[in-house]
């Protein structure tokens, strides 16, 4: 039987990677505005990974005969006043979700729940793929992001991302 205090985090997890969601669709929405259509997929992408990241951590508990309890997810309440607060935004987001990934895997550790460990393994590799990757572009957006033919180079470049599931294996 799984422990209350991780079941109930992992729980939790299960809207905080849909607020990611969400959250990255916003920041999509605000780039589509400023016609940064690269940026905009770039968010848009980031977005259908958090969905794939809750449905496994839904996936995960549903497996292991756990409830899962949906909840209202917020509304992401940020206003930009320019392109850097977003990049700021995200990367002060993905470094909260790294907090939340540590917290479920310490109490799991705390009880001996090898098996949520485990599972947990995948996150917190990912975690740290997604604070390299929005510090990579707030490297970028500093180097190229006042010059508006190298901003167009750098949006073209997040234009060609493409979605990739994850290969976790529940």
């Amino acid at each position: 039987m799984m422990n209350a205090k991780v079941h109930e985090l992992l729980n939790q997890q299960i809207n905080k990677e849909l607020y990611s969601a969400y959250l990255y669709l916003d920041f999509s929405n605000y780039f589509k505005a400023r016609g940064l259509d690269g940026f905009a997929n770039w968010y848009m992408i980031q977005a259908q990974e958090e969905r794939d990241h809750a449905m496994l951590f839904y996936t995960y508990l549903q497996n292991e005969n756990q409830t899962v309890t949906l909840e209202a997810i917020a509304k992401p309440d940020k206003v930009f006043t320019c392109d850097m607060d977003v990049l700021k935004a995200g990367l002060e987001h993905e470094q909260y979700v790294t907090s939340l990934i540590n917290d479920i895997y310490s109490a799991a550790y705390d009880v001996k729940d090898f098996r949520t460990m485990q599972f947990l393994d995948w996150f917190v590799k990912e975690q740290g793929e997604e604070e390299t990757n929005a510090n990579d572009l707030i490297s970028k957006m500093e180097l190229f992001g006042s010059d508006p033919k190298s901003l167009y180079m750098l949006n073209q470049e997040l234009a060609a991302r493409i979605y990739s599931a994850p290969s976790l294996v529940l």
